[in-house]
């Protein structure tokens, strides 16, 4: 099953793959690549907001947060309908930490680690059935030159 889904990923994403946008996001990694349409949470508001009260979200979906500087990263699920799977990322888009299936309406803290500037949220369960892990990377135009998947490649 883990196969079928990552061809279908890879044959999905394949041509688009050198494309940056901000309302997408790229991961590659040994499972091959997979590209996510996101809104962006990048300002205090926005992220305060997150994905609380949404009822459904498509599976290629997310929401990725930007922060200003790489910082501890914790979350919680107060008022999130939905499971989620939390992608942690340093400043060069590189995933740190990954936490699966956050429970709705859980607000338990979810640490993603230290020096996270990015968070990206994806329906919960995917992340493990696409194989998405550390040291996988995230490609995004906020992430910039530095970024260990720069637009373009």
């Amino acid at each position: 099953m883990r196969i079928a889904t990552t061809l279908l990923v890879v044959l999905w994403t394949g041509t688009a793959a050198a494309q940056c946008a901000p309302d997408l996001v790229t991961l590659k990694g040994d499972f091959g690549q997979a590209r996510f349409k996101v809104a962006v949470a990048d300002d205090l508001a926005e992220r305060a907001q997150g994905l609380m009260n949404v009822p459904e979200m498509p599976r290629m979906s997310g929401m990725l947060f930007v922060y200003e500087a790489p910082q501890t990263a914790s979350f919680w699920m107060r008022n999130t309908l939905i499971p989620l799977d939390m992608i942690f990322a340093s400043a060069d888009g590189t995933v740190q930490t990954v936490h699966a299936k956050a429970i709705p309406h859980d607000e338990t803290p979810i640490l993603g680690g230290d020096d996270i500037k990015y968070v990206l949220e994806i329906n919960g369960g995917l992340a493990g059935r696409l194989g998405i892990e550390p040291g996988t990377v995230m490609q995004h135009p906020a992430i910039g030159p530095n970024a260990a998947l720069p637009c373009g490649d």
